[in-house]
């Protein structure tokens, strides 16, 4: 046992007589670490991506609420009142009259 941790620990297994194949193992080990990485690091990137795009959808959602807002607060009667009062335009004394259109058939 002993004897086995320290030809492993001095690296006898890459120069002995079945050492390419140790050497074609580590490269495969190799690579698929390289690989392994790679796709986490792939994973991390699209993960912070997706943050930004959620942070994103949450401002313009705000803004979206807040136009929404502004733009009910402009429709209302008072609101129109006001900035029709400043373009010096004021409400009618008397009411509309509706006029009915008769037909002749």
């Amino acid at each position: 046992m002993k004897k086995g941790l320290l030809d492993i620990l001095k690296g006898k297994f890459l120069v002995s007589g079945d050492a390419p194949k140790n050497w074609l193992f580590l490269l495969f080990a190799s690579f698929l670490a390289a690989l392994m990485i790679s796709s986490s690091h792939r994973a991390d990137k699209k993960v912070h991506e997706i943050a930004a795009l959620n942070e994103e959808v949450r401002k313009l959602r705000s803004e979206f609420v807040e136009g929404r807002s502004e733009v009910q607060q402009m429709r209302l009667e008072s609101s129109i009142r006001q900035s029709m009062a400043e373009a010096g335009l004021a409400p009618s004394k008397n009411p509309p009259k509706k006029i009915k259109v008769k037909s002749e058939e």
